[in-house]
């Protein structure tokens, strides 16, 4: 794989840690609620913005993001 494929996977795993523990829930449960309300496509689609932005910034983008979409984490 390409380094700037291997770079965006990395930064997708690393926000799906970050947003589990914030929410204190599992790596699992954390990546199938973003998943399902379309944050894991938002972090695919954006990564050339969001690797600039701070760790915090993006888990908090994200679970905003999530809670528009209907989630209620």
């Amino acid at each position: 794989m390409a380094a700037p494929v291997l770079n965006k996977i990395e930064y997708i795993i690393l926000l799906v840690t970050a947003f589990a523990a914030q929410s204190k829930i599992s790596e699992a449960q954390a990546y199938r609620y973003l998943s399902r309300y379309g944050a894991l496509a938002l972090c695919e689609k954006h990564y050339g913005i969001m690797h600039t932005l701070s760790l915090a910034e993006n888990v908090q983008t994200l679970q905003e993001y999530c809670q528009r979409k209907g989630g209620t984490l």
